[in-house]
């Protein structure tokens, strides 16, 4: 089973969109890129897959923790965001990109030392496909650190951006959140056993609670969630006016203004910071 419906998502309107917003989607997501990499405590001379990899900001990050004789490869689905991802990389010759779905691709075996992502394994068609395959990438014993968006209720970026869609638009489709998509691991109940049914060891979950950090003011913050995210959703739902679109930007900034202070918009956030390793 191919993530051939997902290639086409993240490559087409979904990547344009990520990366005419790559800056600040960096700056954004930053605190969930420092927990991965502290986490993961990549040592010097590490050959590291990044999964999901998409405009490179992570794999310019690792590169650095492995230094000069590790690697980072950074393997995404989409060919936009690797586009980009490969001129950003230019300077760093201790990295490469990799267009292919980590589900079917067929990795030479213990390729790599570590294996991270950030937001980057929550769209496969089959999960534990999915790592069974990545799995077989690494030697034996290799650990896995990859983060997930947390409990939905507990991630305000989404729900109060989906909830001021509400306050203009009405009610929007409900979706299932098992399926492919952000908080697809958001129930560690749920995916545990399905990384352990890949043949991964010493599986674990840790609820790690941070700070996104967008920047700009609320009226940028209010424009990027027009951009990416369940306000896009709604936009595209409703095919919304310019005016439609305006009164939204304004129902996000209502929504918003409690998360601004004098450090600037702190958008509180609950992450699933997931550990594993390969069977020996």
């Amino acid at each position: 089973m191919s993530n051939a419906d997902q290639e086409e998502f993240w490559t087409g309107d979904a990547g344009d969109k990520w990366v005419a917003t790559q800056a600040q989607m960096d700056t954004l997501l930053q605190p969930v890129l420092d927990l991965v990499l502290t986490q993961a405590a990549l040592p010097a001379g590490a050959r590291v897959l990044d999964i999901g990899s998409g405009t490179g900001a992570s794999v310019a990050q690792a590169a650095k923790a492995v230094g000069p004789k590790g690697h980072v490869t950074g393997l995404d689905i989409s060919d936009t965001m690797l586009a980009l991802a490969r001129t950003r990389l230019q300077d760093h010759p201790n990295t490469s990109g990799l267009k292919a779905d980590a589900q079917i691709h067929s990795f030479e075996a213990g390729s790599y030392d570590a294996m991270i992502s950030r937001f980057g394994v929550m769209f496969f068609a089959d999960t534990t496909a999915a790592f069974a395959n990545i799995a077989r990438a690494l030697v034996p014993r290799a650990p896995l650190t990859f983060a997930a968006w947390g409990a939905a209720p507990q991630n305000p970026y989404f729900m109060q951006a989906a909830a001021a869609a509400k306050d203009v638009f009405g009610p929007m489709e409900k979706t299932d959140r098992t399926l492919p998509g952000p908080f697809a691991f958001e129930d560690s109940a749920r995916v545990i056993p399905m990384l352990t049914d890949a043949g991964l060891t010493d599986v674990t979950c840790e609820e790690h609670g941070v700070h996104l950090t967008p920047p700009g003011d609320l009226r940028a913050v209010a424009e990027l969630l027009c951009t990416i995210g369940p306000a896009e959703r709604a936009l595209r739902q409703f095919e919304a006016s310019h005016e439609d679109r305006a009164r939204l930007v304004d129902a996000l900034m209502a929504r918003f203004a409690k998360f601004e202070g004098s450090a600037g918009i702190e958008i509180p956030a609950l992450i699933n910071l997931y550990r594993a390793r390969t069977a020996s």
